[in-house]
């Protein structure tokens, strides 16, 4: 069984305006997940730099960056960012470009895992429907034309349809779950958070963490699950 998480952290940037990624941390520790999707990570302007520090992730979890980033002072692509469980291996990424009017991208990470081979799809969707459905078509192909594996695809689908409408290219291949709903954090009332599991696995548990650090520590709430070959 792996345990999976997905959090837009809005830059570290809380709800009482404070950048503090350490309280973003502690709530990944408190979650203790063996892969997590990030989105919103990296600052939006000039050099991209991470809102969470490398030091501080690596002296406060058990997590470690999957080497996704083209800029030094990044963790990420677009603002998604990998993390895995410290000693992953790690057997290959891709940065996806995803067509739209907005600047947006997707990240891939295959994942050697004890027992089984996993290929990790982290997103964040765009605000226009029209531009988010043509990027999940866009995902759904580059993900057919690779060597087929377990996949999993988990982020901020930014989809508000509980029928997900726009989403329905991944329907073929992938079950999609909503685990609750995460958005907004004071009082959430939709799902935007998302996973799509390949038909080889299984969501065995899953829901939105509510601690009390994670109240405050973004606009999101963070999904989990636990996940399993079918």
């Amino acid at each position: 069984m792996t345990r999976i998480a997905s959090y837009n952290i809005r830059k570290s940037v809380g709800l009482d305006y404070r950048r503090d990624p350490a309280r973003v941390l502690s709530v990944l520790s408190t979650i203790d997940p063996d892969v997590v999707a990030l989105q919103e990570v990296d600052r939006r302007f000039g050099s991209r730099a991470s809102s969470i520090p490398r030091a501080l992730l690596n002296e406060n979890t058990d997590l470690e960056i999957v080497e996704l980033a083209t800029r030094p002072e990044s963790i990420g692509w677009h603002g998604n960012a990998l993390l895995v469980r410290r000693n992953t291996a790690v057997t290959k990424v891709r940065n996806l470009t995803l067509p739209g009017l907005e600047p947006r991208g997707a990240v891939i990470a295959d994942l050697a895992l004890p027992h089984t081979m996993l290929r990790v799809v982290g997103v964040h969707l765009s605000l226009l429907r029209l531009n988010r459905r043509a990027q999940v078509a866009f995902i759904a192909d580059t993900l057919a034309s690779l060597q087929a594996m377990p996949t999993l695809i988990m982020g901020d689908f930014n989809e508000w349809s509980p029928t997900g409408r726009n989403l329905t290219a991944l329907s073929e291949q992938f079950e999609m779950h909503t685990p609750g709903f995460s958005f907004p954090t004071l009082r959430p009332v939709v799902g935007l958070d998302k996973i799509a599991l390949s038909r080889d696995l299984t969501m065995d548990n899953g829901g939105v963490h509510r601690c009390i650090a994670a109240k405050r520590a973004s606009d999101h709430m963070p999904i989990w699950a636990e996940i399993s070959a079918a």
